[in-house]
Order: C-alpha cells, then sequence, then structure tokens
C-alpha cells in the first residue's frame, strides 16, 4: 500500500464554495469528506439538495464526511450518524494529477445497497489504486437513501436521492477541472442499486450533459409506481403512529425512520397480495417513476433514444443471486415448493415457467431457483438496458463476469458483487475479502487489472477493448482467468424474456 509522501505539502484545490485541503496517498492527491450540498436537515429535510454556500479559508478535507441515516443490514446503522445536523451529501476525489490543467478522464461511483444502505466511506470504495493505475480521477459520494431518500412522502419531491446524485454530478462538472479532471470526459459507473441509479440517470432530463460515458454493473430490474412507494410509505408511517406527510416525519428523528422501515421490510412477505414483487423480494425502496424526476424507467426512455449520444458499457455477473442463497442459508435446500413459487411469481407471463423446465429437464429445484431470481433481478434487466440502447443505435459493450469467487471454498461462484473489488483493485479490504480469500490470489490480481484497464480505457476512450454489442452477434467479453470474446452465454434466459418490459412494479388491486 502506498503512503504518503512527507516531503510535499498537502495538496489544495479550489472549488465553487472554497479550498480545500487534502492529504495524500503515495502520488495520488485524496480529498475526502468535500460537500457537495447542504445537509439536508432541519428546513431542508426531504427537500432537493440545495447548493452549498460558500465557506472561508481553506477547508480540510482528509476525513469521510458521516453516512446517511439507513438501515440496518450488516449492520451499517451502526456506522451511519445518530440524530444532528449532519452533513450527509459530501464527496471524494482521488486524482494522479492534481493540477488544474491535467485533464485526465474522471470517474464517479455511485454504490449498491439495495437503496437502503450505502456510503462512500467503505475500504473497498477507496479510489487510490484505480486513479494511480488508470491515470483518472475517482470521485465517490454519499446519497439518501431509505426513507430519507426514496420514500413517497406527500409535499416532498420524489427520488431525493437521484436528485442528491444529479448534485454531486454537477459539482463535479463545475469543480473537477480543479482537481485535474477533464469535466468533458466523466464517466458515471455504478453496480447493484448503484446501477440502478446509474440507469435511472440515463433516463432523466435533468442529468443530460453531465457524463459522457456510463458503466452500469448488475442493475436491478426494479423501479416504483407511485402508488406502490406511497403505498409503503405510509406503512412505514404508521410504525410511529404518523402519516407519510413532511409535516408529520420532518421532526422524526432520522434513526427512527430507519428502524421503522427495518420494521416494515422484516413483514413483507406477508403483503405480497398488496405488494406484488416488491414485497416477495422484501425491496421496500427503489427510484419511483413519478412522470417528473424520472419520467419513465430506464428501458423505455433507452430505447426512445434517451442515451443514444452517451457511450455504455454493461454487464452482470454469471451467479448473481448466488450470493443471497449462501447469505439465507438456502444454498442447498430449496425444495419444489419455494421453486414453484419462485417461477410463478418471477417468470415473464404467460408461459415462463413452464419454459425454463422445458428447456432445462434435469434442473433441481435449487438450480430453477437461483436462475430465475438472477435473471429477474439482475441479469435480464442488465442485458435489457444493452438491447434498448442498440435498439435506438446507441453503441454500448457487454460483459459477463464468470470467474468463480474462491473464498469459503468456491461456494459464492461468480456472484453479486464481486465485480466491485475487482474493479477498484482492492482485494484485501471491507465485506468482499470474504469473496476473495486472504490472500488474494494471483488469477485476482491478474483478473483485477484487466478489468481496472477496461474500465479506465472506456472511461479516457470509449473503448474497453473488446467489439460492440449488436442484435446480430451478440458479441460480448466473458471475464475469467483467460478473458474471451463470445456470443452472449445466457442465451436461454435471454430468449425466455426477449419480450418483457420491465414495467414500473405496480400496487396490487
Amino acid at each position: 500500500m502506498a503512503v504518503a509522501r512527507s516531503d510535499l505539502p498537502p495538496p489544495e484545490a479550489h472549488t465553487s464554495a472554497g479550498a480545500v485541503r487534502g492529504s495524500r496517498d503515495g502520488d495520488v492527491a485524496v480529498f475526502r469528506g468535500i460537500p457537495f450540498a447542504e445537509a439536508p436537515v432541519g428546513d431542508l429535510r426531504f427537500a432537493a439538495p440545495r447548493a452549498r454556500r460558500a465557506w472561508d479559508g481553506a477547508r480540510d478535507a482528509v476525513a469521510f464526511g458521516p453516512p446517511p441515516p439507513q438501515g440496518g443490514h450488516f449492520g451499517m446503522d451502526a456506522l451511519a450518524p445518530g440524530d444532528g445536523t449532519d452533513d450527509w451529501l459530501t464527496l471524494n476525489v482521488w486524482s494522479p494529477a492534481p493540477e488544474p490543467d491535467a485533464s485526465v478522464p474522471v470517474l464517479v461511483w455511485i454504490q449498491g445497497g439495495g437503496y437502503v444502505i450505502g456510503m462512500s466511506s467503505l475500504p473497498e470504495y477507496d479510489g487510490a489504486r484505480l486513479a494511480r493505475d488508470g491515470g483518472v480521477v475517482v470521485v465517490t459520494f454519499n446519497h439518501r437513501v431509505g426513507v430519507e431518500g426514496f420514500a413517497q412522502i406527500d409535499g416532498a419531491p420524489s427520488n431525493r436521492g437521484l436528485l442528491d446524485a444529479v448534485a454531486a454530478l454537477e459539482w463535479v462538472r463545475e469543480n473537477i477541472a480543479a482537481f485535474g479532471g477533464d469535466p468533458h470526459r466523466v464517466t458515471v459507473f455504478g453496480q447493484s442499486a448503484g446501477g440502478g441509479v446509474v440507469a435511472a440517470l440515463l433516463a432523466m432530463d435533468t442529468a443530460t450533459g453531465l457524463f459522457r460515458r456510463a458503466v452500469v454493473q448488475s442493475a436491478p430490474g426494479t423501479y416504483f409506481s407511485p402508488e406502490l412507494a406511497a403505498d409503503i410509505a405510509a406503512a412505514c408511517a404508521a410504525e410511529l403512529g404518523l402519516r407519510p406527510t413532511m409535516a408529520d416525519l420532518c421532526g422524526v428523528a432520522p434513526r427512527r425512520l430507519a428502524a421503522a422501515a427495518d420494521a416494515v421490510g422484516a413483514s413483507m412477505d406477508r403483503r405480497v397480495e398488496r405488494w406484488g414483487l416488491a414485497a416477495y423480494r422484501t425491496i421496500p425502496f427503489s427510484p419511483v417513476v413519478d412522470g417528473d424526476v424520472l419520467a419513465a424507467t430506464p428501458w423505455d426512455a433507452l430505447a426512445a433514444g434517451a442515451g443514444r449520444d452517451v457511450d455504455l458499457l454493461v454487464g452482470h455477473t454469471r451467479d448473481e443471486h448466488r450470493l443471497f442463497m449462501v447469505i439465507t442459508g438456502l444454498l442447498g435446500d430449496v425444495g419444489d415448493e419455494l421453486t414453484a413459487t419462485a417461477l410463478r411469481l418471477l417468470a415473464p407471463a404467460p408461459e415462463g415457467a413452464l419454459r425454463y423446465r422445458d428447456a432445462l429437464p434435469d434442473a433441481g429445484p435449487g438450480e430453477l431457483y437461483e436462475l430465475v431470481h438472477s435473471d429477474w433481478l439482475f441479469r435480464m434487466p442488465t442485458l435489457h438496458l444493452a438491447e434498448a440502447q442498440t435498439g435506438a443505435g446507441g453503441r454500448v459493450h457487454v460483459y459477463e463476469l464468470t470467474w468463480p469467487a474462491p473464498g469459503m471454498g468456491g461456494i459464492f461462484g461468480a456472484c453479486h458483487g464481486l465485480d466491485v473489488p475487482l474493479v477498484f483493485g482492492n482485494l484485501d479490504r471491507g465485506q468482499p475479502a470474504a469473496l476473495l480469500g486472504t490472500p488474494p490470489s494471483a488469477e485476482a490480481e491478474a483478473l483485477s487489472a484487466r478489468m481496472r484497464t477496461a474500465w479506465t480505457s472506456f472511461a479516457a476512450e470509449g473503448d474497453p477493448g473488446w467489439p460492440a454489442y449488436d442484435a446480430a452477434r451478440r458479441l460480448v467479453l466473458l471475464l475469467d482467468v483467460e478473458p474471451r470474446v463470445a456470443p452472449y452465454p445466457e442465451e436461454l434466459s435471454r430468449r425466455i424474456w426477449e419480450d418483457h418490459a420491465f414495467p414500473a412494479l405496480p400496487l396490487q388491486q
């Protein structure tokens, strides 16, 4: 690991709100905890982000800002702030060339977490290695999640988490040149819910022109109708004896609201008849197709040409749902009844369940269960982004990560989230370390180097190093010990899902 150089003064940069003074990680300048908007508390609670007021002198930017309030999954609530006027909306910059005229490509990361958790300060998102090896400026930021970011609250704008992302990208456009970045070569990239945010940004008029390229890693296919989002928000407020209104909720401590949402999430399996697939998969929050902030689903928007001028790189892992099978204890313990329910609810109507069974007559219940969950939640939504983009005349490159994670005896396969440490090059820190084993293998290091090269080359030139995807050949890069270009390997799933539209999830009547 690189260490700070003691022979150089701390790096400084001048932003539109004032000067910031950072630190060094070897030859990379690092700035942490820079506010890109006013703290969304007090009178600004549940409001759209507001530009940060200027400060005097040079502000120290050596520590991450506090994470936004969030749910208790994986103990993340313990890392989030308590009740106070905290600066949740901050960003971090790693620059290998912090001179204003350097004009190097910029990669802006949006982390995942199911829209209920997520913070840019996690060690797996450290941008130093990606910046150093790829010659790019890396930016990470916090955005509001859970009730704060995505609950449908009367009197508040929808999709506040998406509006936070737009505000962060506006800050990048206005300020990144001071850190050596090129505001005309900005690539936004994200994984899981972060990929869903990136996909939403492609559909948002307010995000037009803020980035030139986008990378979508394992995007979930869940976007909510306003009616479904409002009903879930009402249930969260009812946990506290309140209504889902600005007047009722603004005075409630963020931690209490997050706990109320956790309680609703824990009982969602009893509300499948009303909340449908959101309840079946325990998804209390997602971006809302409200007709204003987000006018259409990403697939409809891309098919209509919304992203035609944005270069896309999209992909997923082979075994997306395996991670959740391990976490829930279902790996190797799925029976016929669970599988029949999953196929009935998730496979596309009218004959999706039958087509899975007919195509895989020898597959056991666990294999079918895992496959249909992988396809519904991540694999087919991500592929359909590529199909929509090419259908509208845009350019997109596609990959599938097929390399199996070696950690814990290899039970994870090429699972959801495995791509994150490989892209950042942080193989021995944070939660993903369990996937890779300690110390990371030479195979992991080599694959990580290839992926970092592909991502940074795409950010620089729009070409990750393999052919663009098209409807005739459907060539993709299979990322393994020996990466190779081949036709998209999940042809069975592609054909089953090819006519599915991934509409906004409705409230069941």
